[in-house]
């Protein structure tokens, strides 16, 4: 696609300063500061601040005259370059609802977030399946005619209360469910104002020079560190996904690295489960990974053991970040941070810690995560019951186990629904993954409830084997024993060269099972 044509300078209609003004004001002012300086990365196209903004001017223009207006709704089916991200920004200027669709997503899932009450479907032809998942009354508009329409002066309409965006869950707890975010919430979200930044945030954003953008700019992750980037001065580099040149290996970990050692990236996303892999490729042919500075590790939590091992083979670079689609950042640790923890929650950030009948617990002890920010979701689109079990009494039920220690350090400890009943007595399983970890035959661990005829369920361990060794089942039941009790003990063992993953890149215990079922020569102990 060709670059932005020269156009006049384009005006931002401003009020009494960019905090007065709706998202995405303050990304549009981070733009205008930066109007000389590159700011967006593609290939052999780079873009300067002046003209992403002139190309978001003129995208939003042209959304007005195809008749949308706030309140609107629109789906963006969009591939990862500099236009994906000045159409996000323009349907937001214009005050619309943004859906965005990941790439890959089955025809039943693409229909059920069109049916989102859709009044237009923004697409740059990356997603050819996009006629067939279209209702009659719902009109296709391409970025490229958009992008025609001469710039006028942007001055954001999204009204406080309105939905900004319908952000999913990752669907680990059950269905993907559809979180409304306001235009107030993202207005008062942290990552385009510097002078709201936590000190963990900034300390990430020095580091995020040339930032490795990927997979969907339709990821709340991908999205917010790209306009964390901006705001800091650096620049959004995107890393296509080649199929590594060796062959070997996982193939997203060796493009990663390659991508990093290419386009000379300072800072990248990555979950949990590539971290292990990155650092495993790191041990057995390291690649030039000199430029790196930060790793935003999410997903899940991140053992200490594993923590500690990626600050020693990586260096000083993992961000471990904790947070919900519901809720935005919660916490996030810097790598000079307690290994296993996500450091301490911001100042801004209301964490409350509540035992099973809601009474606050003390530091120290485990209990479920009831948290406040400001830039939350105001519940879930269309479904009042499921809103009203999680947004209770301006709070966001996490459903999360975890505790603050004595310094303020928020660990993560399990999820409330993650549990193993025997004989009619609940126990969660995030204590018996932490216990069975420690063990020096066991990298990671991950535990799920199977049938039992004799309690009802029992505890059966999935381990991924730390290097060289050998995980034996006896062992581990006696750690579990004398640390947690003979009831958490697992009565079956499986071994695993690691976890899958669901789409979100988090570990899939539904998979777990089913791979158990159908693949019954997995190694067993």
């Amino acid at each position: 696609m060709p670059g932005p044509e020269a156009r006049p300078e384009t005006v931002l209609e401003t009020e009494t300063g960019p905090d007065a003004r709706p998202f995405p004001g303050a990304v549009l002012d981070a733009l205008a500061a930066a109007a000389d300086r590159p700011v967006f990365e593609h290939g052999d196209r780079t873009l300067t601040g002046g003209e992403l903004l002139d190309l978001v001017a003129r995208i939003a223009a042209g959304l007005r005259n195809e008749g949308l207006r706030p309140g609107d709704g629109v789906a963006l089916l969009l591939g990862v370059t500099p236009e994906a991200f000045a159409t996000i920004l323009a349907a937001h200027a214009v005050g619309t609802r943004v859906v965005g669709v990941r790439p890959g997503l089955p025809d039943a899932h693409l229909r059920h977030l069109l049916g989102l009450d859709i009044a237009a479907v923004l697409t740059d032809g990356s997603a050819p399946r996009v006629t067939a998942t279209t209702r009659r009354d719902q009109r296709t508009l391409t970025v490229d005619a958009l992008r025609a329409t001469p710039a006028a002066p942007l001055s954001p309409e999204g009204r406080p209360d309105d939905v900004a965006r319908l952000l999913h869950t990752s669907g680990s707890t059950g269905t993907p469910k559809a979180c409304a975010q306001t235009y107030a919430a993202m207005t008062a979200a942290w990552a385009a104002r510097p002078a709201a930044w936590p000190p963990a945030i900034r300390a990430l954003a020095a580091r995020l020079d040339r930032f490795l953008v990927f997979g969907s700019l339709s990821s709340q992750v991908m999205f917010e560190y790209a306009v964390l980037t901006l705001a800091a001065g650096g620049t959004a580099v995107v890393a296509d996904n080649p199929p590594p040149a060796s062959g070997r290996g996982d193939p997203h970990i060796a493009s990663l690295a390659a991508a990093i050692t290419r386009l000379r990236g300072t800072a990248s996303v990555i979950t949990v489960p590539r971290l292990a892999r990155l650092v495993a490729a790191q041990r057995r042919d390291p690649a030039d990974l000199s430029t790196l500075r930060a790793l935003m590790v999410s997903g899940s939590p991140l053992t200490p053991d594993r923590h500690r091992e990626a600050l020693d083979v990586l260096g000083p670079v993992v961000f471990h970040g904790y947070g919900q689609t519901e809720t935005g950042m919660i916490a996030m640790a810097t790598p000079d941070d307690v290994p296993g923890s996500v450091g301490v929650p911001p100042a801004a950030v209301e964490v409350r810690i509540r035992d099973a009948h809601g009474a606050p617990v003390p530091a120290g002890v485990d209990g479920e995560l009831f948290v406040r920010t400001a830039a939350q979701a105001t519940g879930y689109w269309g479904e009042p019951a499921r809103s009203a079990e999680v947004f209770t009494g301006g709070l966001v039920r996490t459903r999360d186990l975890g505790h603050l220690d004595g310094d303020g350090r928020l660990h993560l400890t399990g999820r409330t629904r993650d549990v193993v009943i025997v004989n009619a007595n609940l126990h969660y399983a995030g204590p018996i993954e932490r216990v069975i970890a420690e063990h020096e035959d066991v990298a990671e661990a991950y535990v799920v409830a199977v049938p039992d005829e004799d309690t009802g369920e029992a505890v059966h361990a999935f381990v991924v084997p730390a290097t060289g060794r050998t995980p034996r089942l006896p062992a581990l039941r006696a750690l579990v024993t004398a640390r947690l009790g003979a009831a958490c003990a697992p009565v079956r063992l499986t071994a695993i060269a690691e976890p899958p993953v669901a789409p979100s890149g988090k570990p899939d215990k539904r998979l777990l099972l089913s791979r158990l079922a159908h693949h019954p020569d997995i190694t067993e102990t």
